[in-house]
């Protein structure tokens, strides 16, 4: 007997054949390609105006006026140091908060992610401004108790710690979101009770059981935390603290080809802290 092949399905309603492995590759180099101009182009004619001038050619002393800048220095460890304090105030905030509804109180979730969303409806101008009223009414108010003193002193120029627990509203709806998907995507519940269950205290259950395994949630989360405090303008120019973004601004006026190369090395600073948190956020073997 003659053994028959089978033959593929070849009629016209069947299914579509599945496409070629050289074929993936061909369009994910081509997405790739499209991805790299979109990004490498501008950050080229950027550089390319910081770099060249008609009447001294090619050079890069714009980059070198960079450190000598005045303000520079102070402003951008001022934005650091606010992303730091901010990082740490929005964590402690949400995660203690997210495992106590998962482990005890559910019925309580829709209201935290309603008051963890809530600021992405609110405009920033009018959260600025309601920010300032509020400021000049305390001092008013409290002018002959001993809280006038601390409302003073979260205002200090130096470290403005008024703009951290603005940041932390700002921030709260993003660190939510990276924080929820960490958790979804391990089971809480029974990781605390046989944690517990072996004698685990409750820190040794939040820092050796539940942060291991969301790690690369809390990098996410502290990622797009900085970058929304390096990014920030509104709220610091409004309020009058010299920060990072707005002393970027304030210079852009006086020099343009170092108010570009500002934003590049900016750029570039938080691709490099961003690959930091993502390194920091894997688990090492």
């Amino acid at each position: 007997m003659v053994a028959v092949a089978a033959l593929p399905d070849v009629t016209p309603g069947g299914p579509a054949p599945a496409a070629r492995p050289g074929q993936r590759r061909a369009w994910r180099g081509i997405v790739l390609v499209v991805a790299a101009l979109y990004f490498v182009v501008p950050m080229a004619v950027s550089f390319w105006f910081t770099a060249y001038s008609e009447g001294q050619g090619f050079s890069l002393a714009a980059y070198g006026r960079i450190l000598s800048a005045p303000g520079f220095l102070s402003s951008l460890l001022l934005s650091l140091g606010l992303a730091a304090a901010t990082i740490v105030v929005v964590l402690l905030l949400t995660l203690p908060a997210m495992l106590a509804v998962r482990l005890g109180a559910s019925r309580l979730g829709p209201v935290l992610e309603l008051i963890a969303t809530l600021p992405l409806v609110v405009p920033p101008i009018t959260y600025v401004v309601g920010i300032s009223t509020a400021l000049r009414g305390g001092i008013d108010a409290l002018a002959a108790t001993p809280l006038w003193a601390t409302l003073i002193a979260v205002q200090d120029e130096r470290f403005p710690i008024i703009l951290v627990l603005a940041y932390v509203v700002l921030t709260l709806p993003f660190a939510y979101r990276s924080l929820d998907a960490g958790l979804r995507a391990i089971d809480v519940r029974t990781l605390v009770e046989a944690a517990r269950n072996l004698g685990a205290s409750w820190p040794y259950v939040l820092f050796r059981v539940i942060i291991p395994n969301i790690r690369s949630a809390i990098a996410s989360a502290s990622f797009l935390t900085l970058a929304l405090v390096l990014g920030e303008y509104t709220v610091a120019a409004l309020l009058g603290y010299q920060t990072f973004p707005v002393w970027i601004v304030t210079i852009s006026g006086n020099d343009g080809q170092l108010s570009v190369a500002l934003s590049i090395i900016s750029l570039l600073l938080i691709w490099l802290l961003l690959l930091t948190l993502s390194g920091a956020g894997r688990k090492r073997s």
